[in-house]
């Protein structure tokens, strides 16, 4: 593989570097301020909107959606530097790119699965950033590292779906302008194949029956400007059966077409996350003194700074080379890298964040600081689309199978 960048990733990245320099940093700082003084912590920040339309007009949105219809028309790799520097600011430019999750995920299914009548009522306006959604599978009441175990029943009625069940930690459900759920549930639990007894509905927010119960935290942040994550309960829901996307039984399936690229643009925004601490990390090095000498020359914060550097490069690397061979092969070509990164990186990240907390002292665990809540994004990210442990039991197996 060429380790280069093509000419449209390099003008892609010189714009998108300028705006984040003068639009996006400026602005952390001015959206805790206005979110602070909002009627409802949900509401979205003036400047948030403002970064939207900005970005828009630079030509910096939809990037990540590789259908030329719909989207930039970017491949894997092309787009990986250009989330690697929103990872940055995972808060703020994801949303003004109109590349933060789960819409984009929500926007991929509904691009590669969607009816002509779904695309027009959903998903143009969520690529024109109108609107946000959010996909409803994790239960709490079951193991969802397994989606087989899903409880959430969609049973057909006639002309309509009718779903009941409870969902948690449902990325974007608190935000005021989510007017859409993308709902996992099975329509067949009896079935003799595990993996054809869900389906995915779209439920619009509003349909009578749908509960958003409470905002789930995570390690205590509320992640205001992804729209929270929410316990969401399903009381007798009805839905046109038109709503279903693509077929029944089909719901596995589609929610893994989705998982893929979703992981990957996780680790390319970890890759980001990383590169801030470590130029935090270096500038508290060489502007505090302890014990008569810079930080900078002490001997533990350059091991941690060079042990950082050398993950970073590794892991850069290896997200480049999924990309480039979800690119080539697809994604089950991938599948292996594709577990592989979603092992490694949020576990360094966090490893790489936490360094960077300590050399902070008390101001690493505090809101003056991005580190605190850039960890524990990081560290979720360790369960969110599988856990490690799913991972590594999967990418064991194969292999092993290789020597059976």
């Amino acid at each position: 593989m060429d380790f280069a960048f093509d000419a449209r990733t390099e003008e892609l990245r010189g714009r998108l570097l300028a705006f984040m320099d003068e639009y996006v940093y400026p602005a952390e700082a001015a959206a805790d301020a206005q979110r602070a003084a909002l009627a409802s912590p949900w509401d979205t920040p003036a400047v948030v909107e403002e970064l939207k339309a900005e970005a828009r007009k630079q030509g910096l949105w939809n990037l990540f959606l590789p259908d030329e219809e719909y989207g930039a028309g970017l491949t894997n790799l092309q787009y990986a530097p250009l989330a690697e520097i929103t990872g940055r600011s995972p808060q703020l430019a994801p949303t003004a790119l109109n590349c933060a999750a789960p819409d984009t995920g929500n926007m991929e299914v509904l691009a590669q699965f969607g009816s002509e009548e779904q695309k027009k009522q959903w998903l143009r306006p969520l690529l024109a950033g109108e609107i946000r959604s959010a996909f409803a599978m994790t239960e709490p009441d079951v193991a969802s590292s397994d989606a087989t175990n899903i409880e959430t029943r969609i049973e057909r009625e006639g002309s309509d779906y009718v779903i009941n069940g409870r969902k948690w930690y449902i990325s974007g459900a608190m935000n005021p302008l989510c007017q859409i759920f993308v709902v996992m549930g099975k329509t067949d639990p009896d079935g003799a194949d595990p993996r054809r007894q869900q389906s995915m509905v779209l439920v619009p927010r509003d349909t009578p029956g749908v509960e958003v119960r409470r905002a789930m935290q995570v390690y205590g942040y509320e992640d205001h400007y992804h729209g929270g994550h929410a316990e969401v309960v399903f009381h007798d829901v009805r839905v046109p059966a038109a709503h279903l996307i693509g077929e029944e039984g089909g719901g596995f399936a589609i929610a893994q077409a989705r998982l893929g690229p979703g992981r990957i643009h996780h680790c390319m925004r970890l890759i980001g996350m990383a590169e801030r601490a470590i130029e935090l990390m270096c500038r508290r090095a060489v502007s505090r003194t302890a014990f008569g000498k810079p930080l900078a020359r002490q001997g533990v914060v350059q091991q941690w700074i060079a042990d950082a550097r050398v993950a970073v490069e590794q892991l850069r690397l290896l997200v480049l080379k999924t990309a480039w061979l979800m690119d080539t092969v697809g994604n089950k070509g991938a599948h292996t890298e594709i577990q592989a990164i979603k092992i490694a990186t949020p576990r360094t990240v966090v490893d790489i964040l936490d360094r960077a907390v300590q050399l902070h002292g008390a101001g690493g665990v505090s809101q003056d600081f991005p580190l605190a809540e850039l960890w524990a994004a990081a560290r979720t990210l360790r369960l969110a689309d599988g856990p490690d442990e799913v991972h590594q039991r999967s990418l064991a197996r194969r292999e092993l199978k290789r020597y059976r």
